[in-house]
């Protein structure tokens, strides 16, 4: 129990400054942004405002107030759990965060378990066939999709199977005219194939050529040669000395591509016209909206740095030998 108390306390002190890092940066580099928001603002409205109203507005959202001054204005609403009001959306940022945020976790998470199940299998499928045909066949497509755009890769998957064969939908995450609460399982996971698919694609290189190499170097290993000579199969040996050597590096990398698939989903989304956090910010950094950007930001920040502290406590239970954190 004391241990997990510490465990927990000093992943919380890390979070911690991660996010008060990220909130600095962030909030620097908005303000330094050439784009009045203000400007922006008032073009959304699509009316035209007078010179007090503007001077309202510009009183309202801070402008004439020092920078050092705004962040801590803006830092204390964020500890009292209070992100602002989105100038695009006219809602509270934090109710946009949480709709959003649910489409954007189906997408990540379906892309996140199919990159690590085909990564991870065919890292072990071209580890057994060392350098043959399959093996290299296998390569050679890793390193193209690796080096695929995220939306050259959505774009043609959108020409070939929803233009052309039409197997899938064009976009979005519903059908068109039908509201989203009425949809079923089935026909939002129908919309979430492509979208996945691409992300998963884009991403399962890294882990099926780590996973091919280090089951190379187990196999190339004395106690292997043992077993070889004991008369185990190929898939013996890596169903009994494999798996558990290479299992720890694949889920290292697994966890640690949380940040590739978020900044690949806002790609994706905008790809495939998905409603998520990706669409979100993108908008939000097209119109200037500030708040929202930032509640954004900062909410990626803290979606990563968790799943980052989720992975090095399943490092303990995957290999009992690894206790101390941050090893």
């Amino acid at each position: 129990m004391k241990r997990l108390i510490r465990i927990f306390l000093t992943y919380g002190i890390r979070l911690a400054a991660l996010l008060l890092a990220v909130s600095i940066v962030s909030f620097v580099l908005v303000d330094a942004s050439p784009v009045d928001p203000v400007t922006q603002y008032i073009n959304g409205l699509g009316t035209a405002v007078s010179p007090e109203q503007r001077a309202e507005i510009e009183a309202y959202w801070g402008v004439d107030t020092p920078s050092v001054e705004r962040y801590f204005n803006w830092l204390a609403g964020v500890l009292k759990g209070d992100l602002g009001e989105s100038s695009l959306y006219r809602r509270p940022v934090s109710d946009i965060i949480g709709e959003r945020f649910a489409g954007s976790l189906a997408l990540m998470c379906l892309a996140w378990a199919l990159s690590g199940i085909i990564g991870f299998s065919l890292g072990c499928l071209m580890g057994m066939y060392r350098d043959s045909w399959p093996d290299r066949i296998l390569k050679k497509l890793c390193y193209l999709l690796s080096s695929l755009p995220t939306f050259w890769l959505g774009l043609l998957f959108l020409l070939v199977f929803s233009v052309w064969l039409g197997w899938f939908p064009i976009g979005f995450s519903a059908p068109i005219g039908v509201l989203h609460e009425d949809t079923t399982i089935g026909e939002r996971l129908y919309h979430l194939i492509l979208p996945a698919l691409t992300l998963s694609l884009i991403s399962f290189s890294q882990i099926a050529l780590h996973t091919r190499q280090k089951l190379s170097d187990v196999l190339d290993s004395e106690y292997v040669l043992f077993a070889k000579a004991r008369g185990e199969g190929k898939w013996t040996i890596l169903r009994r000395h494999g798996l558990r050597n290479i299992l720890l590096p694949a889920l290292t990398l697994q966890f640690a591509s949380f940040a590739e698939l978020f900044g690949g989903s806002v790609i994706a989304e905008n790809v495939f016209s998905y409603p998520g956090l990706g669409s979100a910010v993108s908008a939000a950094g097209l119109n200037s909206d500030v708040p929202l950007l930032l509640g954004i930001t900062l909410f990626s920040a803290l979606f990563v740095g968790v799943g980052n502290m989720i992975a090095n406590l399943l490092y303990g239970i995957v290999d009992p030998r690894i206790r101390e954190v941050g090893e």
